[in-house]
């Protein structure tokens, strides 16, 4: 995509006649073959300045217009209304590099009209501030007239500069601070400037004169919860990122995931959207499972001691929450496009993708992550398999969105099953959604519909060619299995799918990784689907961003398969084991929920994780390295005058070093924290924030940093087991990556070379 901008200045009192002129001849370029956008903005400082946009979808469309009739008559339309302008206001460039060194930054933002005396005042001191960034050359304003949007356009000496910068996370505060609360929802472009005026690629011919090309770091294929969230943990990075998605809408309706676990609702609280999700959500507090009309348990699900409960959100809201998050970064997911293909080199990937408009566009991104669900092209392309072949179920099941009349508890996800002769010969799950009486079922689809198959195999996945169940079909299976008298009324959606399970070879092949649904597929017994996606999403994220920094060490992306893909293998046959039985383990039923809600989850197996302890029993009641690191309360920093959880110091996009000592730590081990803390940050390049903890009675010494926060309630030292001087690394995943006792400064160097070999 090629795009020009031509600055022009209006003559004293001519500023509403230029306008008109282009009104009269701007439609006419729209009309043109390949124009991609044409816009007249004004500048927000001059107002007698305006510049033309223009974007094609190559150099001969370009060329056409340039030597075309309607280029000539809006020359001759603005000449006698603007003042002299030379070959210096006339700028092209394109959205892949061109052997130029500079390049433009298009941040596009709203600014409400009852604001904008304080958005004009905060630009100031943005673009002042601006000015000592190592790289920045120079900036405009443009507005669109008669609108509330505005462009950022600044110009960098090199991409490596501008992405330098946006990778800091400070520049929001040191630079853009004045303007942050306009930079919620935003859109950011980047464009490369030829390394000669008019040079470029040579035209194309035939269905190449139709292609796009753009570059991006990471390009996510799918815009489900597991793409959406790599795309938002990359963003938040300051990772240039792209999502497609083969949708042209997304879905409005729960014919998917409707369970967020326990585990999810912390990285929500990560990220942003917890307070959003629970708002639209509802509590599932408890749930019953019935045999053959006879209660065989109840449990509560409302456990002392969880960070969230388990929350009921339909998959469509989950997607709707990720999707504005992600806008607030400056990403949109791109729908309507479908990946045709792609390839890969030492250096990248190179991706076909089908636009809705029916083009074509060549993406070349640093990595592939493909999160396109069930039927996953990516997957397909790759030519990964099964493990051990795609099982499916015999079964056709039916879901519905109802309202149903009974006597039941609000909150409790319900389980009828019916067994003859000891064997499960019928089953009905029902799951409450916000709303009076509103639940989503599950149960066996009617025989007709396994007779329309001809006693074949079904497709996986939902059938649209087997027809919507009615809502006579949800009363039967409610007469058959649910308490005598219930009533099933005001059916919304109905639908008839097979359940496959299975799991890929391999998770990575190159700079391709698969995630979510295209990884593993289960059967939906407790949200599994999604919420496994998102966490492989919430792993895998982190590492391709310091992959894309330069700065991971060689094997860091490799961990992600090595951690991801045994949690996936035993949550599949852990859900597959689950599909026709009351309950696994009715010993452990809070372990078993726990584990559910992968609150139990760890990597204690991972190359990636370590620990150095003098003595067999340090450490023993603290988490294992690997093992989700517990949230604790009662923390004081001076000059805060409320307490802190320990979340509060671990949330963000960095590893976090705690660093313990209580009355017994050995004074020169404190004096050496500071030089300990700043040689670290040097060795991860930055990425890693750190707190030195103190019991009550420890002496705080004089720092610079790390900051000081205080113990006073005992309950760090509680749950991780410290004692005397002590460290844990937090991963910025949540889990434990390293913990040593007493304080090894040389064993946690090494260790950090495992994440960050490529730092310098």
């Amino acid at each position: 995509m090629i795009r020009t901008m031509v600055r022009m200045r209006a003559r004293p009192g001519l500023e509403s006649a230029v306008e008109s002129a282009w009104r009269t001849v701007g439609g006419r370029i729209g009309g043109l073959a390949g124009n991609l956008r044409r816009d007249l903005l004004r500048d927000a400082i001059d107002p007698r300045a305006f510049v033309v946009v223009t974007e094609w979808s190559d150099e001969s469309a370009l060329r056409d217009y340039r030597a075309g009739p309607v280029a000539a008559v809006l020359a001759d339309a603005v000449r006698p209304l603007v003042e002299a302008y030379g070959p210096e206001s006339h700028r092209v460039m394109y959205d892949v590099d061109h052997g130029g060194s500079r390049i433009f930054v298009d941040v596009e933002l709203t600014v409400p009209a009852d604001r904008l005396a304080e958005f004009e005042g905060g630009y100031v001191e943005v673009k002042s501030r601006m000015a000592g960034v190592p790289g920045y050359l120079r900036e405009e304003l443009l507005r669109e007239p008669g609108s509330d949007v505005f462009h950022i356009f600044a110009e960098w000496a090199g991409e490596a500069e501008f992405h330098r910068w946006i990778s800091d996370p400070a520049h929001a505060e040191q630079e853009a601070g004045p303007i942050a609360p306009f930079l919620l929802d935003f859109r950011r472009r980047l464009f490369h400037v030829a390394a000669e005026p008019g040079s470029g690629p040579e035209p194309t011919t035939g269905r190449e004169a139709a292609a796009v090309h753009r570059t991006t770091d990471v390009l996510v294929v799918g815009a489900g919860p597991t793409g959406l969230t790599a795309a938002v943990e990359l963003a938040r990075r300051g990772i240039d990122c792209r999502v497609i998605d083969r949708l042209a809408t997304p879905a409005g309706q729960a014919d998917k995931a409707i369970g967020v676990h326990c585990r999810t609702m912390e990285l929500w609280e990560d990220q942003g959207i917890v307070r959003e999700a629970m708002d639209a959500g509802i509590w599932l507090t408890g749930n019953m499972v019935f045999v053959n009309g006879v209660q065989t348990h109840r449990m509560s699900w409302e456990l002392p001691g969880l960070p969230y409960a388990h929350l009921g959100l339909p998959q469509y809201e989950t997607e709707r929450i990720l999707t504005r998050r992600l806008a607030t970064l400056g990403v949109r997911p791109q729908r309507g496009a479908e990946l045709i293909a792609f390839s890969q080199d030492d250096d990248g990937v190179v991706a076909t993708v089908a636009t809705a408009d029916g083009g074509t566009e060549t993406v070349r991104a640093k990595y592939l992550v493909g999160c396109d669900g069930a039927h996953s092209r990516v997957r397909e392309l790759l030519g990964l398999t099964f493990t051990g072949g795609l099982g499916r179920f015999p079964q056709l099941f039916m879901l519905g969105d109802v309202d149903v009349d009974w006597d039941m508890p609000d909150g409790h996800l319900l389980r009828f099953l019916h067994e003859t002769d000891g064997r499960m010969d019928g089953m009905l799950v029902c799951v409450p959604l916000r709303g009076e009486a509103r639940y989503r079922i599950a149960t066996l689809a009617p025989p007709r519909f396994f007779a329309q198959t001809g006693g074949q195999d079904a497709p996986p996945g939902f059938s649209e060619e087997l027809g919507a169940p009615t809502l006579a079909d949800v009363q039967a299976a409610l007469d058959q299995l649910a308490p005598p008298g219930t009533r099933a009324a005001n059916l919304r959606w109905s639908s008839v799918f097979r359940i496959s399970h299975g799991i890929v070879d391999r998770y990575r092949d190159g700079r391709v990784f698969v995630a979510g649904d295209a990884a593993h597929l289960h059967p939906p017994a407790g949200g599994q689907g999604m919420n496994t996606g998102i966490q492989d999403a919430w792993n895998l994220a982190w590492k391709l961003a310091l992959a894309v920094r330069g700065i991971a060490a060689p094997g860091l992306l490799d961990s992600y398969e090595t951690e991801r893909r045994p949690e996936g293998e035993e949550i599949v046959g852990r859900a597959v084991r689950m599909a026709f039985t009351d309950e696994l383990d009715r010993e452990d039923l809070e372990r078993q929920f726990l584990q559910e809600m992968s609150m139990l989850l760890s990597y204690a197996d991972s190359p990636l994780v370590g620990e150095c302890v003098s003595d067999p029993d340090a450490l023993r009641d603290g988490p294992r390295p690997g093992d989700r690191a517990p949230d604790v309360t009662g923390l004081y920093r001076p000059g805060v005058g409320h307490p802190l959880r320990l979340r509060d110091l671990t949330r963000g996009t960095r590893h976090t070093l705690l660093l313990y000592a209580d009355g017994s730590a050995d004074e020169g081990t404190l004096a050496a924290v500071e030089k300990l803390y700043a040689d670290l940050h040097r060795q991860a390049a930055e990425e890693i924030d750190g707190y030195l903890l103190l019991s009550p009675n420890a002496r705080a010494p004089r720092l610079l940093a790390p900051p000081v926060v205080r113990d006073a309630d005992g309950e760090f030292r509680a749950a991780y087991g410290v004692s005397g001087a002590a460290l844990y690394l937090i991963r910025p995943d949540g889990h434990v990556g390293f913990r040593s006792q007493p304080i090894d400064a040389d064993a946690l160097r090494k260790h950090l070379h495992l994440v960050f070999g490529g730092a310098r």
